[in-house]
């Protein structure tokens, strides 16, 4: 992932991604998952200095979230075959250092609460993906530095700052 610019404190947060299959709006928590293709680890990276001077100058923070390269994502899995993780460890390293270290059970919100929060919003539409939030320990990476986020029962993702 190329080091975006206008920034000196790039941050990491690992997440559980997921995927749309089945769009719609207003979708209770009980059928959430039903809208749910499958999942991915993925990182939310974050430009904090930016997200700082935003908050400050009570500002949004659209452009220190919102960037090339912002969000990370790895290999899709289908549900069909992983089922809907609402348990396992979630883990972020930098160069091979664990720097997060979690479970999805701890979560503030579950999948299917997301889902029905952003969809009483936003129509929700097949290839959507929604990162679900990150466990303790969020940090600064540099260039040069490789991330690594591992979600029990996904593929890992693997990215080097460049």
């Amino acid at each position: 992932m190329p080091y975006p610019p206008q920034t000196g404190d790039l941050h990491f947060e690992a997440e559980l991604v997921v995927a749309i299959g089945a769009g719609g709006r207003d979708i209770s928590p009980e059928a959430a998952l039903e809208h749910v293709w499958g999942y991915a680890a993925g990182i939310d990276f974050t430009r904090r200095d930016l997200q700082a001077v935003a908050k400050k100058l009570g500002r949004p923070w659209d452009l220190a979230k919102g960037f090339d390269g912002s969000a990370a994502c790895g290999t899709l899995s289908p549900a069909a075959a992983v089922g809907h993780p609402g348990q396992g460890r979630i883990t972020l390293s930098v160069d091979g250092a664990l720097r997060q270290d979690g479970d999805l059970s701890t979560m503030i919100w579950s999948v299917a609460e997301i889902i029905a929060a952003l969809s009483a919003s936003v129509t929700l539409k097949p290839g959507d993906l929604i990162y679900s939030g990150t466990p303790a320990g969020v940090g600064a990476v540099v260039r040069g530095e490789t991330v690594r986020v591992d979600i029990e029962g996904l593929e890992s993702l693997v990215t080097t700052i460049v």
